[in-house]
């Protein structure tokens, strides 16, 4: 089968949508498909094309973290599509590249697949600034009753988004398939210690320091204010051994966090270490002790599979979407807020190494649903299904 995937965020960019296009791609050549991936040109101003991925200029929306919104119809890039002959059509993303697919789907007569995986109205202050906010989500979700009429199937990573489709009013068919991810890449047994023992000395994390991870892209909406005063009031009380935070990723929130910390009077024990690779990321999680995560606006939250994957300790905050990863006390732990935080990460310092080792064992067994061979058969389902639709 022929699957062109649409998206606006594709690696070396590091966010969600990003990984999921990148492992749906993987999964897809794996079994012996062929992919085309178009994306953003995040390297210039022309249109590329290189290891099948098809790159197309756009304007960077500064107001919107460094996001590029593309020409919703971009004819240089037709002849490269046509010529792929795509049986199926799946867009990752809205706006600029979304739109692209969606057309294309309609003028070389093939089926359409969305993955929603971004609640996009809590990402209106962005645009807003806090203004007019009740009217701008009223304005997203009428967007995407009109908009979801164009594709042939919708797909939702988790209940929570299915169940945001259908309170909004879209009853098209829904399929949840949480991403799959290629855990085998975060086995403890696979650790180069050097490579660890190398990062660690860099960010200056001694062999006796316990870290909190924090991993992602560093954006208002991620909460991670909230973690850092929880830190800053476990810190305040005394703490049990020494730890450090260690953030990584990159995002617009970055100087507002480290002035923060340093408000906090915590500097000294926050380390802001930049971004890190795509295929570098299970270096950074070994870096962790405990992963810790504030966000509300998580869709299925890949970073906590991840982090689960590698033997970490999750510290979450509670939201109904991650119920089905975390059970709370079994395959990690749920806060509800900043003293919340700072007593549970006090008790997680004090867990008897048995727990512990009986945490990681069911969390690993729990994010096996996840993996990258069950997502492709179910992928495949849905692929089958709207192709014989347009037969």
């Amino acid at each position: 089968m022929n699957v062109a995937i649409f998206t606006d965020t594709y690696p070396p960019e590091i966010n969600g949508v990003a990984t999921s296009s990148a492992n749906l791609r993987a999964t897809l050549l794996a079994h012996g498909h062929n992919v085309l991936v178009v994306a953003t040109n995040v390297f210039g101003k022309d249109m590329t094309f290189e290891d099948g991925v098809l790159r197309i200029p756009g304007i960077e929306m500064k107001r919107l973290y460094g996001y590029r919104l593309t020409n919703f119809y971009y004819t240089p890039a037709l002849k490269y599509i046509a010529d792929f002959a795509p049986d199926i059509i799946h867009v990752q993303t809205d706006l600029g590249v979304g739109t692209f697919g969606q057309l294309v789907a309609l003028r070389l007569h093939v089926g359409c697949i969305y993955t929603f995986h971004t609640m996009i109205e809590d990402y209106a202050y962005y645009v807003t600034k806090g203004h007019f906010d009740r009217f701008a989500r009223h304005s997203v979700r009428a967007y995407f009753r009109k908009r979801t009429l164009f594709y042939d199937e919708l797909i939702a990573p988790s209940d929570k988004i299915k169940d945001y489709l259908r309170s909004i009013g879209i009853d098209m068919t829904v399929s949840i398939l949480p991403t799959g991810i290629d855990f085998s890449r975060f086995d403890v047994s696979k650790e180069d210690k050097k490579v660890t023992a190398e990062l660690r000395k860099k960010f200056g994390i001694s062999p006796s320091d316990t870290v909190i991870l924090s991993l992602g892209r560093i954006a208002q909406e991620k909460s991670i204010d909230v973690l850092l005063r929880g830190y800053a009031a476990y810190l305040k009380k005394g703490e049990d051994r020494p730890t450090k935070f260690v953030i990584t990723g990159l995002g617009p929130a970055v100087d507002d966090l480290k002035e923060l910390s340093r408000d906090l009077g915590i500097s000294d024990r926050v380390i802001f270490t930049g971004p890190c690779k795509p295929d570098e990321t299970q270096n950074y999680y070994r870096l962790g002790n405990i992963f810790v995560s504030a966000s509300l606006t998580e869709t299925q939250g890949l970073t906590f599979m991840e982090a689960m994957a590698a033997r970490l300790l999750v510290l979450a905050r509670y939201d109904d979407n991650l119920v089905g990863t975390i059970k709370d006390g079994e395959t990690g732990f749920f806060f509800f807020d900043e003293m919340d935080f700072e007593e549970k990460l006090r008790a997680l310092m004090k867990i008897d190494p048995d727990k512990r080792k009986r945490i990681e064992e069911n969390a690993l067994e729990t994010i096996d649903i996840y993996s990258l061979e069950r997502f492709y058969h179910n992928v495949m389902e849905v692929y089958n299904r709207v192709r014989k639709k347009k037969w």
